[in-house]
This record gives C-alpha cells, sequence and structure tokens, in this order.
C-alpha cells in the first residue's frame, strides 16, 4: 500500500495501525501495535531514483559498502518500525537538512557533475518529509504513553579500521547521560549478553562512534521525554568487501536484537511510567499478522493427515507375532506396511516454496522454519520404510539413545519389584467403557474404538482413542493410560483445534519427547504410575540400544527374555517396536521426555505446553504468545495437574534420581 504523508499523518494521529511505503518510495513505516517505542532503519535502503542514476558517479557495488543492509531486518519482530528505502547517498537522513547531499564521501566523488537546484529540492523533500513524519510519531507517542524510545540500528564497515572494534556501539553523546544512566546501562548489558556463532560479542558506549547523528539531534532539540539510542552493529553479518550476507548470522542478530530491545523497553517503560510489571511480551504486537495467518494455512493443507504410525505400523503383525513366537531364536519377522499415498517429492517442493521469509517476527519465523525441516526429514523417513535408509532417517528424525539414557535405564532395571503386581482382569471392552466415561468428565467430544492395527495397548489418533482388542489392563494400567492418552495425547488434540495457529495441531519440532513426557508425567501425578511400567521405560531405551548397535530382532527379544525376565508378550511388543520400519528409535524419548518433564515440573508452569502438540525448546515462545494474547491458554488440562493423589516415595525416588 502507498500513501501520501499526509495520509500517513492521520493515520498516526488517529492511533490507527498500519503498513505502507511513502508514495514516493523513500520509506516503508509498519505500525502494528502502538507502543511508546520506534525502531528506525534509516540507512537500510539502496534504491536511487531514476533520474539520479546516470548522474552518479559510483557504482551500485560502492554505494552499496556504505550503506546498511540488513538493519532492517534487525529490528523486523518490533511493532513500530521507519524503515528507510533510499541510498544516504541520495540524501543521508543522518545529516542535517543543509549537509545530507554528499559532493564527496569517503574519499570518492559522487556526482558526475554538481545536481540541478530542482533535483536538490526533490531530494532534500524527502528528507524533510521523513522529519515530519517522525515528529508526529514521536509526538503521538509521548501524548499517549508520556515518554518515546527510539532504537536508531546502523551498521559500520570496520576491516579498515586498526584498532579492535565493538560487536555494538551504542552512541550516547546526544543523551542526557546523567538522566538516563540506568537505561543505557541496561541496554549495554543486554547487547553484551547477544550470543552469535563463531563470534565474540563486546558491546561499548561511545567507543568508535559517539551517537553525533542528526536524528539523535533532532529528538534532542525537539523532545525532552524521548530517549534516542543509537546503535552500531558492526558488520560481521556480511562480508563488507563482496557483499554477501552470513544468514546464520542475521538470523540471530533478528532474534536477539527482538529480545534485547523487547525487554529494554518493558524496563525502561515500567520505571518511567505508571506500568507496572511489564515484561519483553507486552510491549509486543498482539495481533498475528497476515503473513503468519496465511503461511500457516498453506503449511496446514500441505502436511494434515501424515500420520506417521500409520504408516509405521506393520499390517500383519498379529500373523507375524504368531510365526515368531513359535520359533524365537531362528525366524525373522516379515512385516508388511501401508503404502506411502503421496508424492514426496512434490510434497517438499510444496514445503520449501512456503514464503516463510514474509513473517517479520523473527521467533515465529524460525519456529515455521524448523517445522518445515522437520516435515521433510519425515516423509523421508516414510519414503525409507522397510529399506535400509530407515533407521538412518529415524535416527535423523529422532535421535538416538546417548550415554545418560543409558545410564538412566539400566539403573531403573537394577531396581526390585516391592509390590505385588494386580491381575490383568479388565478386559478391552471394559477399557473402553472407561476411556469414555473419562472423556465424558473431561467433557471432550471423541469416539473410543476397538482397533487391531495397534502395537500398543492404546493410542490417540486426532480425536479417536483406539484400544487394542487383544489387551487385557490392571487396574492401575487402565487408570496409567486414561491419564496418559485421554489426559495429554487428547487434551492436547483438542486444544490445538482451538488455537488460530494450525501448526499447533501439525506438530512443533521434539513434539513426541515432550508429549510423551507430559503424558508419563501424568501417570505418576496421578498415582498410578508403578515400577514395572517405569521398568517397560527402560526396556524401551535396551531395546532401541541393540538396534542401533546392529543386534538382530531375535537377539533383542531373547535378551529381554533372559537378561530381563520379560513374558513373552511384552519382549516381542518391545522388540517390534525397535524394529518396526527397519529401526525406528522412537521409543528411547519416552523415559528422556519423562526426565526432562519432571524437571520442567518442578521449575516453570507447563501450561503453554498443552495448548496443543508442542516442544520443550518452544516454551519460552508459546508463553509469549499467549501473553501477548495471539495464542490462547488451553481449554483442557490434565486432571492429574490438580489432583491430590498419593504418591509412591519409592517411584518419586526413582524418578527425582534419574539425570
Amino acid at each position: 500500500m502507498q500513501l501520501t504523508e499526509l495520509e500517513i499523518v492521520e493515520k498516526i494521529r488517529n492511533l490507527t495501525p498500519f503498513e505502507a511505503h511513502l508514495d514516493d518510495g523513500s520509506l516503508m513505516i509498519r505500525i502494528s501495535e502502538y507502543q511508546p517505542y520506534i525502531a528506525t532503519a534509516i540507512h537500510n535502503g539502496h534504491q536511487l531514483r531514476q533520474s539520479l542514476q546516470s548522474q552518479c558517479a559510483l557504482t551500485e557495488e560502492e554505494r552499496y559498502f556504505e550503506e546498511d543492509p540488513f538493519t532492517g531486518d534487525f529490528i523486523s519482530s518490533l511493532p513500530i518500525v521507519l524503515q528507510g528505502e533510499d541510498s544516504r547517498y541520495e540524501y543521508d537522513l543522518n545529516r542535517a537538512p543543509d549537509n545530507c547531499i554528499y559532493d564527496d564521501a569517503w574519499g570518492k566523488k559522487v556526482w558526475i557533475a554538481p545536481l540541478s537546484d530542482a533535483e536538490r529540492e526533490i531530494t532534500l523533500a524527502k528528507h524533510q518529509s521523513y522529519y515530519r513524519i517522525l515528529q508526529c510519531l514521536v509526538e503521538t507517542l509521548e501524548l499517549q504513553f508520556g515518554l518515546c524510545l527510539i532504537y536508531d540500528i546502523h551498521s559500520y564497515n570496520y576491516q579498515r579500521i586498526d584498532t579492535a572494534t565493538p560487536t555494538f556501539n551504542v552512541g550516547t553523546m546526544q543523551v542526557n547521560r546523567r538522566r538516563w544512566r540506568k537505561e543505557i546501562n541496561v541496554l549495554l548489558d543486554g547487547l553484551n549478553n547477544i550470543e552469535l556463532p563463531n563470534l565474540d560479542v563486546i558491546a561499548l558506549e561511545n567507543d568508535i562512534f559517539k551517537g553525533l547523528g542528526y536524528q539523535a539531534a533532532f529528538i534532542k532539540q525537539h523532545f525532552k521525554n524521548t530517549l534516542i539510542m543509537p546503535i552500531e552493529v558492526k558488520k560481521i553479518f556480511m562480508n563488507e568487501e563482496g557483499g554477501e550476507a552470513y544468514p546464520l548470522v542475521i538470523e540471530k542478530l533478528k532474534e536477539s536484537m527482538k529480545t534485547v530491545i523487547t525487554e529494554h523497553a518493558a524496563f525502561t517503560i515500567t520505571k518511567r511510567t505508571k506500568a507496572k510489571g511489564l515484561t519483553g511480551s507486552d510491549v509486543l504486537a498482539s495481533n498475528l499478522s497476515k503473513e503468519v495467518i496465511n503461511l500457516d494455512r498453506q503449511l496446514y493443507k500441505i502436511a494434515k493427515g501424515i500420520n506417521t504410525l500409520s504408516y509405521i505400523n506393520p499390517t500383519n503383525l498379529k500373523q507375524e507375532k504368531k510365526r515368531f513366537l513359535s520359533k524365537p531364536y531362528s525366524y525373522q519377522p516379515q512385516f508388511t506396511y501401508r503404502q506411502l499415498d503421496l508424492d514426496p517429492y512434490k510434497f517438499r517442493e510444496q514445503l520449501y516454496r512456503l514464503p516463510v521469509e514474509t513473517i517479520r517476527d523473527a521467533d515465529v519465523q524460525k519456529m515455521y522454519r524448523k517445522v518445515i525441516d522437520q516435515l521433510a526429514v519425515r516423509i523421508d523417513l516414510l519414503c525409507s520404510i522397510g529399506t535400509d535408509e530407515f533407521l538412518y532417517n529415524s535416527l535423523r528424525y529422532y535421535g538416538q539413545p546417548d550415554e545418560r539414557d543409558i545410564a538412566n535405564a539400566k539403573f531403573i532395571l537394577h531396581a526390585c519389584e516391592y509390590k505385588e503386581q494386580q491381575p490383568a482382569n479388565i478386559s478391552a471392552k471394559e477399557a473402553i467403557e472407561a476411556f469414555k466415561v473419562a472423556a465424558a468428565e473431561y467433557n471432550i467430544p471423541c469416539k473410543v474404538v476397538s482397533s487391531k492395527q495397534l502395537i500398543a495397548r492404546a493410542m490417540v489418533s486426532g480425536k479417536v482413542i483406539k484400544v487394542n482388542p487383544n489387551s487385557r489392563f490392571t487396574q492401575g494400567d487402565l487408570d496409567a493410560l486414561i491419564h496418559h492418552e485421554l489426559g495429554v495425547h487428547l487434551v492436547t488434540s483438542v486444544n490445538a483445534e482451538r488455537q488460530p495457529l494450525k501448526i499447533l495441531q501439525l506438530g512443533l519440532p521434539g513434539n513426541t519427547h515432550t508429549q510423551e513426557g507430559l503424558a508419563i508425567l501424568c501417570e505418576h501425578l496421578s498415582g498410578s504410575f508403578p515400577l514395572h511400567r517405569l521398568k517397560t521405560l527402560a526396556l524401551r531405551v535396551v531395546a532401541v540400544e541393540m538396534m542401533v548397535n546392529g543386534d538382530s530382532f531375535n537377539d533383542c527379544f531373547n535378551s529381554l527374555r533372559h537378561d530381563y525376565d520379560v513374558c513373552d508378550d511384552e519382549a516381542f511388543t518391545i522388540t517390534a517396536r525397535a524394529y518396526r520400519g527397519g529401526g525406528f528409535t522412537k521409543d528411547f524419548l519416552y523415559l528422556r521426555g519423562l526426565k526432562d518433564a519432571i524437571q520442567a515440573y518442578k521449575t516453570e508452569d507447563l501450561t503453554s505446553l498443552f495448548i496443543g502438540k508442542t516442544g520443550f525448546e518452544f516454551k519460552p515462545l508459546l508463553d509469549e504468545l499467549i501473553e501477548r494474547g495471539i495464542l490462547k491458554t488451553p481449554s483442557f488440562m490434565p486432571k492429574a495437574l490438580a489432583i491430590e493423589a498419593k504418591i509412591d516415595p519409592v517411584m518419586d525416588f526413582m524418578l527425582n534420581s534419574i539425570r
């Protein structure tokens, strides 16, 4: 959208959120939400109006060298952004109007011949227009909030400088440093704590730049209640000579600058106004951008309905189990699988064509990139079922047990049973009825059905709870499964459907690890988690480790039978779960997930992890999005988190001992 200066000013005065380019193309302004701070990237632009291009003595490469590319990207997550689109060689917004058009710059002549008065007037009009818009915006924010902050982002070339230079330089020579000292120090601390890939970071005040630019002078002259922080970023995010970008550094700078600026703004607003206890989340936009919504819908349309287990579970499990148990030392199960009914090449192509770069919030963009990468690996996994490549792809997707996982499993397996196990006298039919009663208590509409295609005794698929008709249950087992399958897996499925982002139905990276860990934690908190169940999780780690190390199906089964005294049925189930598809490593994540869920339960509020198929890695972002009002608090929560069950002290000791 293009707007005139008057139209932009009118929207600002009416506190109307908008995104537009000034009608001459010189400025991009985006106001997602009115907050008392502005981020500017006035040297981000590269364009030169057509009438000047033939008069410029510099090549595009020479101009690009002194411009500040990517500085607009660093502030893209923030709610109010002013981004210069014209090259500083046409006019420099950080110089006064009478000095903003270069004749010579950095030792080079800029124009082939002196510019005409008419050309200069056009250029000066652009400069003046920017400052009228800035003045209107700052006046409006000061009137609305009592103060305003400006984060004035620049970059600088450092390879021509002989001395060591800082990663970030905050120029404060035009700031009342006595009045704003605490705020300056907080900003420097935040910048110093940024971590960049393969780079040491240091932030200094008034080191190589003093903050003497015109934008800071303009603010100092006109506004007493506005703090401007000119920040120079060393060009460690690109090859300053050749111009090539370093995408990983830019991505990290986008994420870090979002965090540092919002936390600094929240601190300053809390300190200087009547607002209380603000966090960085409170000063970000509280609405979803159309770019996020559109991409989310496209991604869901591509990836919905891809149920990994429906392809990996053997279609002839019952027959092969019978054959194997009759010859457990010599017969190798010959599992068959459902055919993949999608084109993997088209699927990947569609994924990587999604316009993720249009998402401005750095953390949200990163989340979608990770989901897309994970889905691509999942397709590789499904394409390779029954082949030698399947194990490799499973390792890529789920990983494998490490030394700590194995040590935890062996610790658990050394424990002696100290309680008599209950009889497994509850039939699958009775279990189905129990699930229906529990679902009614949750007030969650769902189906509970019998399914012969399961390896597990029960599982959730969407809003359907499936029960293996060949299984029998103890009362403790059934209670545990209800808290596990219904209380976590079904609850998160239903909560995900009620969220504005469908990505939470597809699942974030790490959702298997997180979901299973939370589900088993709820078994424990409900008082329905016996030692034999914990040992089953440990045996799954053992089975996966044997499979990864090259032991055969028969070796693993017989080891479980004779080394760990497991019955035929359970030994077969544990082994089949690990060896299906050609080597499925997922099962070691149950114990690791439990360990991480217990740790999180001790130290954090877990609410945001139940809004859908989430991952521990994304909890800070999910908390932020809930706090911003973008995501909804979950409609349903596991009952195990609220009940006061009698916890077995032995089990409590065991679980708190795994590391």
